[in-house]
């Protein structure tokens, strides 16, 4: 108790972590160069849904893997030359696409959900940000009957968690949501979910309880990490110099170079890019709750910035420039559903979600490294898995009871000593 932590990293995991800790008695510090909220965490469609526990490697990936090559889907697009440069990445993520590992993940994922909504919920009343969120689920859409039976894995897998839905038809889905043109034949009402109308002041909220517990706030970037009298040494970009009993890196997209720059490992992590438009829709049309076209691969969620429009997934370098084909045809296929407007002014977003071979984050002190803590890989679903994710890791850092199975998290599942 009392002892000073540094969290690298200031999206939902990051703060998440910050927080359990703090309010365990831990001096907690956070640490990043954009501060509360602005990269990865800004940029998702705000659901907050057991639904997330489906990972894209699932049993019938193989099946979906000619088409997917193709670069024709347009959930699903990636850079030829980006997969060639992490093809031991790709395999052992294709290699996870078995019946064991994805009941194992999952399992995991659907406990770490659950209890994250659990502590979300708990936290958006103590940090006064309660009225952003909304309790109505979201939805699944079918263009053709043919498309809904293509899902029935996937109802069946969440049949089997017991995560209430509700399948719709035509009339029904027109009573969830009017001003949706009449072009789904069947719908999935997803009923155990969530969903918040802007992730990143939900993450600024959370930032801002923390500091009114006692946390810090740096908005700067680590620049080296070192062994220090028994703990560790963090120099930061503005000349300063903090010690640390322990150091969390939840540093997303941008952990598997920080931990191969400062500590030499070698973290095997893929990136599920994703892109973000925003538009002021026209008079009369409206959602309700988020809703994801399945055929077109989009999201669309209502948003204080007006409709946010999010894309599937692009596998790339982190890097990479931004390809906005992939958002111009969801642009497209969303206007085919919803009188969407004009765009609004705000730039169109590109983020990179931290993907690691079996869907799964790590959570758990680096092997190795004592005192150096990992929470990090959470995909695309970072939203919903953050303040799980944080409690998990403060208890074992102070040696409590945890809510969950830490197993399926462990760092050793891919670093060695």
């Amino acid at each position: 108790m009392g002892q000073q932590v540094v969290v690298l990293g200031a999206g939902m995991v990051g703060i998440a972590c910050a927080l359990s800790l703090r309010q365990r008695g831990m001096q907690v510090t956070v640490i990043d160069p954009l501060g509360p909220g602005a990269a990865t965490s800004h940029g998702n469609a705000g659901v907050l849904a057991r639904s997330s526990l489906m990972p894209f490697n699932h049993p019938r990936l193989w099946s979906q893997l000619p088409g997917l090559l193709r670069g024709r889907s347009p959930g699903f697009r990636y850079d030829p030359l980006a997969m060639l440069n992490q093809w031991r990445w790709g395999l052992s993520f294709l290699s996870h696409a078995r019946e064991q590992d994805f009941r194992e993940t999952t399992t995991a994922l659907d406990a770490l959900i659950r209890h994250s909504g659990e502590v979300h919920h708990r936290w958006m009343d103590a940090a006064g940000v309660a009225q952003r969120r909304r309790d109505a689920g979201w939805l699944f859409l079918y263009r053709s009957a043919a498309g809904f039976e293509a899902g029935a894995f996937g109802r069946e897998t969440l049949a089997r968690f017991g995560v209430a839905t509700a399948e719709l038809d035509a009339h029904e889905l027109h009573d969830l949501e009017p001003h949706l043109q009449p072009i789904f034949r069947k719908a999935l009402w997803v009923k155990d979910a969530s969903s918040v109308d802007s992730p990143g002041e939900l993450v600024r909220a959370y930032a801002r309880w923390l500091v009114e517990l006692g946390g810090q706030l740096h908005t700067t970037e680590a620049t080296h990490l070192q062994r220090d009298n028994g703990g560790w040494s963090v120099a930061t970009a503005d000349g300063h110099s903090l010690h640390a009993d322990h150091v969390v890196v939840a540093l997303g997209p941008w952990s598997r170079d920080f931990l191969r720059q400062q500590l030499g490992l070698k973290l095997p992590m893929g990136f599920e890019r994703g892109y973000h438009r925003h538009f002021t829709p026209a008079s009369g049309a409206a959602l309700n709750r988020p809703v994801y076209d399945t055929a077109a691969g989009y999201v669309l969620a209502p948003m204080a910035q007006g409709l946010r429009l999010t894309t599937g997934v692009e596998l790339n370098a982190q890097h990479a420039p931004s390809r906005p084909a992939q958002l111009d045809a969801a642009e497209r296929a969303a206007r085919e559903a919803l009188a969407l407007g004009e765009r609004t002014a705000d730039p169109d977003w590109l983020g990179s979600r931290p993907t690691l071979p079996d869907s799964r984050p790590m959570v758990g002190e680096c092997p190795g490294q004592p005192g150096v803590w990992l929470a990090l890989g959470h995909q695309h679903i970072g939203f919903s898995t953050g303040p799980g994710t944080g409690e998990l890791l403060a208890q074992l850092m102070l040696g409590e009871p945890t809510n969950l199975d830490p197993n399926p998290f462990r760092p050793q599942r891919f670093l060695r000593s």
